[in-house]
């Protein structure tokens, strides 16, 4: 269905690659999906660690915090475009779908393996570092192990599920987010503020 391979790889030279110039690169389906999601998450990475920051503009910790946000509705966004993208699929291999079903979506496991691709990676960076000492570059050298143990089970998971996806022994659903806080009609925060604006 997909290549558990090509994701790791697309996921993991994305993010070398956007340390030095964020630029996409796929544009058919389900890759464009897939590294749209390693994107967003790469962009919530970097808006997370300067929103802990403490010595800085107010206004920049408002700014990330809105960024962070956005990039989160964007990425579960880019979940669900894969999930719907592999149930098209399946429809199209007129895959019958049982009634056993798996509570976490192929988009999820996806955007998980992203992630941990993105601790990874800065993980990886520390056992680099030289102002750290020797102590926590060991530390963070078996921290990177663990991190690869960590996304080969994962992608292990995610194949066996590709499987039963297509030989229909197992099924999923698409399961929408709905995000309540970026949406003015459902946050009261929002709509009440507005209500005293009027």
């Amino acid at each position: 269905m997909i290549d558990i391979s090509r994701i790791l790889e697309l996921q993991q030279d994305s993010i070398v690659q956007w340390h030095k110039q964020l630029l996409t690169k796929e544009n058919s389906a389900p890759w464009s999906f897939i590294e749209e999601n390693t994107k967003w998450n790469f962009l919530l990475w970097h808006e997370e660690d300067i929103a802990r920051i403490r010595d800085i503009d107010p206004l920049r910790i408002v700014e990330a915090k809105r960024n962070i946000d956005r990039y989160n509705q964007a990425r579960n966004n880019a979940m669900e475009i894969i999930d719907e993208w592999i149930l098209q699929y399946l429809i199209g291999k007129q895959v019958q779908a049982p009634d056993q079903i798996h509570s976490e979506t192929p988009g999820m496991m996806i955007d998980r393996l992203s992630i941990l691709q993105l601790k990874k990676y800065h993980m990886q960076e520390e056992t680099l570092r030289t102002d750290a000492t020797e102590e926590h570059k060991a530390i963070c050298k078996s921290k990177v192990q663990i991190l690869d143990e960590q996304i080969g089970d994962l992608a292990t998971c995610l194949s066996k599920l590709f499987e039963q996806l297509e030989d229909g022994s197992l099924r999923f659903k698409v399961y929408r987010q709905l995000k309540m806080y970026n949406d003015p009609s459902l946050n009261p925060q929002l709509y009440n503020r507005a209500k005293v604006s009027q």
